[in-house]
């Protein structure tokens, strides 16, 4: 059951009810995919500006980034903005855009991947800094730019080039309010074939390219029969998502080919391991074999690079991280929430992935309706939800990362 405080904690979050679900609507009537996002990043900044945070900026990036408090113990809470696209509009049973709410539902493109949290986030803190701020805490909100198509790089630019260093950071990806700590990684590569032209009525002249590229693709298929396990995370996986060739025309042979590989990587799997596997495919012969990069600019004009490998992480169960959120939503939930873990890819990959910066996720909503036609969240859960991160930063408070306590160990 509730405790007193929980219990306070969502009367609250239900008072701003309307107002939380009047910006979660908002925000999912502006399309916004990655690189697109610079409307509905400037309709969140309106709305941090309105809550009377003591920041609130777009960073270099793109990113919305709001600041309250400045206590030692950093908190960065994430949301990402952008969504995928909508596909076939016909597909959908209602305007992807409408922010339709029904029936207590919230309906709509991004109604979990991942803007309730964002919207639920932003009145948390409002509701934290109506009870008095806690001395000991810095909590950053940020609503990032560019996740879809390169998860992490907006992380890596809001810590590695915006200076900000958080001790925790707690992500918004949906995970029907329980704790999940930890996720598969994944990497995107290409295999490449050469061939030789030659006109189709002459085509015994010429190096089918295709044809070099099938059995490479029943390697592949076979590869992900004796890939690696972990109890927690799951099997690693890797599929043909993609193929390509180039030829002079529909009647001559193929010179070259491309598959692309998306692989995903269970713990004790890396970058390195996944791709000697691929490069030693029994039908490889002379294919190439090569990781991707990604390469776009954002909306505010800047370009982001990098390699497209997104690493594996877990956090222990017994840390206190782990333990602080979930004890948090224990304070509004009617039980102890599950800790988890995620299917997708999150942020995660870059605070705790490559940063080593511990890294949980809740938030509300169903990971297996993001990217659908059926994406909605419960209007009760984002009260919970918003009511649940107003809780968080006092209970991490309490709590001080290694870094922390190096740090005053070395004090005067």
């Amino acid at each position: 059951m509730p405790s007193d405080r929980g219990a306070a904690a969502l009367s609250s979050a239900r008072s701003y009810q309307d107002r939380i679900v009047r910006f979660l609507r908002d925000i999912i009537a502006i399309p916004a995919e990655s690189g697109s996002e610079e409307a509905r990043c400037r309709r969140v900044l309106a709305e941090y500006e309105s809550l009377g945070f003591d920041e609130a900026y777009l960073d270099g990036l793109g990113s919305v980034v709001a600041r309250i408090g400045n206590g030692p113990v950093k908190i960065l809470m994430d949301g990402h903005i952008d969504c995928v696209g909508v596909g076939d509009r016909g597909a959908w049973d209602f305007d992807p855009f409408e922010g339709k709410e029904e029936n207590g539902t919230i309906w709509g493109r991004g109604a979990v991947d991942e803007l309730p949290a964002i919207a639920a986030m932003a009145y948390g803190a409002r509701m934290l800094a109506d009870r008095g701020w806690p001395e000991d805490v810095t909590l950053y909100l940020s609503a990032s730019v560019m996740e879809e198509d390169c998860d992490g790089h907006c992380m890596l630019h809001l810590i590695e080039k915006e200076g900000i260093d958080p001790d925790f950071v707690v992500l918004g990806e949906p995970t029907d309010l329980n704790v999940y700590r930890g996720q598969r990684g994944r990497l995107e590569a290409t295999i490449t074939t050469k061939g030789r032209s030659a006109h189709g009525a002459h085509a015994a002249l010429g190096v089918n390219a295709l044809y070099k590229m099938a059995p490479i693709i029943s390697d592949v298929e076979q590869l992900n029969t004796r890939l690696a396990h972990d109890e927690f995370l799951g099997t690693g996986s890797v599929i043909v998502s993609f193929i390509e060739c180039t030829t002079p025309s529909l009647n001559a042979v193929p010179d070259s080919a491309r598959i692309y590989i998306d692989r995903r990587l269970t713990v004790g799997e890396t970058q390195e391991t996944a791709l000697a596997e691929l490069r030693s495919l029994p039908h490889l012969g002379d294919a190439e074999v090569e990781l991707l990069d990604y390469d776009e600019v954002s909306w505010r004009g800047l370009r982001a690079q990098q390699p497209k490998y997104y690493p594996t992480w877990v956090l222990d169960e017994d840390h206190p991280l782990v333990q602080g959120v979930a004890a948090a939503a224990a304070e509004v939930l009617p039980g102890r929430p599950e800790i988890s873990r995620w299917h997708f890819s999150t942020n995660g990959v870059a605070t705790m992935g490559t940063l080593g910066i511990p890294t949980v996720g809740f938030a509300p909503g169903l990971e297996e309706l993001a990217h659908t036609t059926r994406e909605h969240v419960k209007v009760e859960d984002l009260v919970t939800a918003t009511a649940v991160y107003s809780l968080i930063p006092e209970r991490l408070a309490v709590a001080t990362t290694k870094k922390q306590r190096h740090k005053e160990g070395h004090k005067g």
